[in-house]
């Protein structure tokens, strides 16, 4: 729609300098409902994955209590706490997303989007501390062997662990990377490192039941280096979502689409930052010096028209047109003036 070069000829000729200064005097269609009702949309599909990855690790975490309960397994309890403190992180990145449809206020007047972000460094100190028991766990296990009786029900259990965080996990990331939340990533990654403690007890009991009292603390442990690992892709890709750090092809495609904006003769600075799981936009372009201020604005206007069709979850940018500096190279000028002839500012 905003991309289509004759879309753009009709919004800059004939009838588009009337379009040109009424936008000077009415909002542009996409600071409205239009941008609200998407914001809303991508929490409520945040929500819904909480709401399920709750419920399947709940249900985990029950089934393998029970367990616990008659086989004494101190590895299998580990693995439950550990699914149980999975659940329990889909609270505090839900109320992130309710707080995030709040709107700005004249104290907050970017909105509230980056609660997901201070919801991300919680998870990130979930999964280190459940890193930390982990390896506690499998530590005090290899130091005092304990027997464990039932290992079929125990590996069974595991195994319920593994596929229950697994396929938690597998959802979260797939949702989050949908609808751009950096904490529902690595809240899904975090699903990922308990599974792999599941794993670490199947095998443990596994182990156990052939005689290798060590087994399970040993894979134990080397779980624990795994999970290690999980967390340092889960801090990195929430401190570069702190930083305002985006994909560099991000700022290619908006260069580019401003680039081919009729009536742009040159970008300059490109500015583009996550605020939550929507992104904002702030650019510079040069337009014709002789442009009329309602002619400036209305290139501007559509430029922001195009961006927003163009980029997926970008619900805002401000484009800042300067005027075209005559004293700049001669195939500036030679742009310039051909600009100017092909969307109709010369006769």
């Amino acid at each position: 729609m905003g991309s289509d070069p004759h879309n753009d000829h009709h919004h800059l000729t004939g009838s588009g300098r009337w379009h040109r200064l009424s936008h000077l005097f009415m909002p542009h269609s996409h600071d409205s409902a239009q941008k609200v009702d998407s914001a809303l949309e991508t929490s409520r599909e945040g929500m819904r994955a909480l709401w399920i990855s709750l419920a399947v690790l709940g249900g985990t975490a029950i089934v393998q209590a029970v367990v616990v309960a008659f086989s004494g397994s101190v590895a299998l309890l580990g693995d439950a706490l550990h699914n149980l403190a999975d659940a329990l992180t889909a609270v505090p990145l839900g109320l992130a997303f309710l707080l995030g449809r709040r709107p700005p206020t004249r104290r907050y007047t970017y909105g509230f989007g980056r609660a997901e972000d201070v919801a991300g460094i919680v998870i990130v100190a979930v999964i280190a501390a459940s890193s930390a028991l982990a390896g506690y766990q499998a530590i005090q296990r290899l130091l005092h062997p304990a027997d464990v009786s039932h290992l079929l029900a125990v590996a069974t259990a595991a195994l319920v662990g593994f596929l229950g965080n697994e396929t938690v996990a597998r959802y979260r990331i797939r949702v989050g990377r949908r609808i751009g939340s950096a904490a529902l990533v690595a809240d899904g990654l975090h699903a990922r490192t308990d599974g792999f403690t599941s794993l670490a007890v199947l095998l443990g009991s596994g182990g156990v039941a052939i005689g290798w009292q060590w087994a399970d603390p040993v894979v134990g442990l080397a779980i624990t280096a795994a999970i290690l690992l999980v967390l340092k892709d889960a801090a990195r890709e929430v401190y570069r979502r702190l930083m305002d750090a985006v994909d560099p092809t991000l700022v290619d495609q908006i260069e580019d689409t401003l680039r081919t904006t009729c009536g742009i003769v040159a970008v300059g600075a490109v500015h583009v930052r996550w605020i939550g799981h929507r992104l904002r936009a702030e650019c510079d372009v040069v337009v014709p010096a002789e442009l009329t201020v309602a002619a400036a604005h209305a290139i501007a206007v559509q430029a922001e028209h195009r961006l927003i069709h163009a980029v997926p979850r970008l619900t805002s940018a401000i484009v800042h047109t300067d005027p075209h500096s005559l004293d700049g190279a001669d195939h500036h000028a030679d742009l310039a003036h051909h600009r100017r002839t092909a969307c109709g500012f010369e006769q």
